[in-house]
C-alpha cells in the first residue's frame, strides 16, 4: 500500500464519523487557513467524499499562495472540485465570489506561537479582521453557516486538572506580551454572537486543543511537531521540560471530523469543544507515544532557565468532549494509532504530506 492509499484509507474512517456527512453533497464550502494542519485536513476529507461518494462539494480553498494550496492537494484540481481563491486574512478587502457559497470555514490563524510574539499585530488581525471580512462574505452570499476556529487557550488559566466545559473561564492576563491570540479568539467568538444578534447570520465556533498528525508544517514549532519530525527521521526525541502539562491531544482528521459535524450538528452561537477523551495526556506522554511509533527513545535535554514566554502559559489545557459527542460524533483514532499512522504515513511520503 502507497502513502498515499494508506492515507486514503484514513480519510474513510474520519468521514464515516460525520453524522449526516451526506447533507454536505452538493454545496459550496469556503475554507480559509487552506494549507494549515486543520483547515487541510477538512479539505482532504471533502475531496475524498467528492472522490469516493461522488459528493459534488466546490471546495474553495482561500489562501495567500496558489503553489502551495496546489503543492498539498497535489492530484486535484477544478474537475475534483477544487478551486483556489486568494485570501489575506490581515486584509479587510472584501472577496467575491461568482456564484455563492453556502459554508464558510475560517479557520485562518497564526497558529504558530513563536510567531504570536513576532508578529502580534497580524495574529489579532486575522483572528478578528478576518473574521469580520468572512462574515461580510456569509451576508452577501446568504450563506447557511459560518464556522470559526477559536482555540483552547479562551480557557485562560484555572487550577485542578479537570477537563474543561465550555463554560469553564480562568483568568487570562490580557498584558501578557503572547495575550493578543488567545485574546483575539475571545474576541473572536464574541463577534461572532454580534452578527448573528445584528445580522442574522449564523454561526458556531469549535475550540481546538491541541491536534498532532501528518498535515503537520514544516514551519511549525510546537513540542508535538517537534517530537513528530524527529521519530519521522529516526532520530530520539528531545524534551526541554519534564512535559508535565496536561493537554487534550487530538489526531488532525479526528479535529476535521469533528468540525464538519459542529458545522452541521452545533447549535448556532454556541462553542463546543475538540478533544479526544482516549488522548488527554501530558506533553511527555504525547512524546512517549510518537517515540514509541517512530522506534526512538525520548531524551530530556533541560536548560537551566527555560524560556517561556512564548509557551502556552496553562499547566492544564484539558478539554471535556462530553458536548461534541452529544452531536453524535466519535473520534476513529485513539493515541496510540493516531501517533503510529501520523510516523507511518509521514515516512510513507517522505516527510511531507499531499493527497
Amino acid at each position: 500500500m502507497t502513502g498515499a492509499d494508506s492515507y486514503w484509507g484514513d480519510l474513510g474512517a474520519s468521514a464515516a464519523s460525520i453524522p449526516g456527512a451526506s447533507e454536505l453533497y452538493g454545496s459550496r464550502i469556503f475554507v480559509t487557513g487552506a494549507t494549515g494542519m486543520i483547515c487541510s485536513s477538512v479539505i482532504d476529507i471533502l475531496l475524498f467524499l467528492n472522490r469516493a461518494h461522488g459528493a459534488d462539494i466546490t471546495v474553495f480553498a482561500a489562501g495567500r499562495s496558489e503553489r502551495d494550496v496546489a503543492t498539498r492537494f497535489r492530484g486535484f484540481s477544478e474537475a475534483d472540485g477544487l478551486v483556489f481563491v486568494p485570501y489575506d486574512a490581515t486584509s479587510s478587502d472584501a472577496v467575491a465570489l461568482a456564484d455563492g457559497v453556502d459554508f464558510i470555514i475560517h479557520g485562518a490563524s497564526n497558529a504558530n506561537p513563536a510567531m504570536y510574539m513576532q508578529r502580534p499585530v497580524e495574529t489579532m488581525l486575522a483572528n478578528i479582521v478576518g473574521l469580520s471580512t468572512m462574515f461580510d462574505l456569509a451576508r452577501a452570499n446568504s450563506a447557511r453557516r459560518l464556522l470559526y476556529v477559536s482555540s483552547s487557550e479562551v480557557y485562560g488559566q484555572q487550577a485542578g486538572a479537570e477537563p474543561y466545559s465550555e463554560g469553564d473561564y480562568g483568568y487570562l492576563d490580557i498584558l501578557n506580551e503572547r495575550a493578543g491570540y488567545p485574546s483575539s479568539k475571545r474576541a473572536g467568538e464574541s463577534l461572532c454572537v454580534a452578527y448573528g444578534m445584528e445580522h442574522s447570520v449564523e454561526s458556531v465556533i469549535v475550540r481546538p486543543g491541541h491536534i498532532y498528525g501528518p498535515s503537520i508544517r514544516m514551519s511549525d514549532n510546537r513540542a508535538s511537531a517537534e517530537f513528530t519530525r524527529k521519530a519521522v527521521a529516526g532520530e530520539d526525541v528531545v524534551l526541554k521540560s519534564r512535559g508535565n502539562q496536561l493537554r487534550s491531544y487530538c489526531f488532525s482528521l479526528d479535529c476535521a471530523s469533528a468540525m464538519l459535524t459542529v458545522l452541521l450538528r452545533g447549535e448556532r452561537a454556541n462553542a463546543y469543544n475538540i478533544s479526544n477523551a482516549d488522548s488527554i495526556c501530558t506533553i511527555g506522554e504525547i512524546g512517549e507515544a510518537l517515540a514509541k511509533a517512530g522506534g526512538v527513545d525520548v531524551v530530556y535535554d533541560i536548560p537551566e532557565e527555560a524560556k517561556q514566554t512564548a509557551s502556552n502559559l496553562m499547566e492544564n489545557s484539558s478539554l471535556s468532549s462530553g458536548k461534541l459527542e452529544g452531536l453524535g460524533w466519535r473520534p476513529a483514532f485513539s493515541l496510540r494509532r493516531g501517533a503510529e499512522r501520523t510516523i507511518a504515513i509521514l515516512r510513507e511520503n517522505n516527510g511531507r504530506l499531499s493527497i
